[in-house]
């Protein structure tokens, strides 16, 4: 590449950087109390603990680290991305060999100054394909 189309590419990611807009959509950073049914492992509940990324989220988009603990199963780290108050998740369990991970969306409100999430997700490969749902209040 020519240095003058480097510094060019240089000079647009710096603009990009400088007028990134200040991150407004909501802040779901904390804890989280679930609830949730398992089409293979049946009821569960487990924690989630959101953490905003805030140099990756910018107006109404915001980048979470992800965590869910689920007593007897294990932990589950990964990423989600909003986009106002819809919310996509990728998790995978720590014990790579039982391919238990997975995709879900999930819609958050308010309820009573707190906020709630509803969550369905889907893993591919966990025992021949996977799906269930999960409902979670903020501590």
């Amino acid at each position: 590449m020519r240095l003058p189309a480097l510094l060019l590419i240089l000079a647009a990611c710096t603009t990009y950087a400088a007028d990134k807009p200040a991150f407004t959509g909501p802040d779901f950073s904390g804890v989280y109390d679930c609830k949730g049914q398992d089409s293979h492992e049946g009821p569960y509940t487990g924690t989630v603990t959101l953490k905003l990324v805030r140099e990756q989220s910018f107006a109404k988009y915001g980048a979470y680290q992800f965590t869910l603990d689920v007593p007897g199963y294990g932990s589950y780290p990964g990423q989600a991305a909003a986009a106002g108050n819809r919310v996509a998740i990728h998790f995978a369990l720590t014990d790579q060999t039982t391919k238990d991970y997975g995709t879900g969306i999930a819609k958050f409100s308010k309820a009573s100054g707190k906020w709630r999430f509803s969550k369905y997700y889907y893993e591919p490969e966990f025992k021949g394909g996977n799906y269930g749902m999960e409902t979670c209040t903020q501590r």
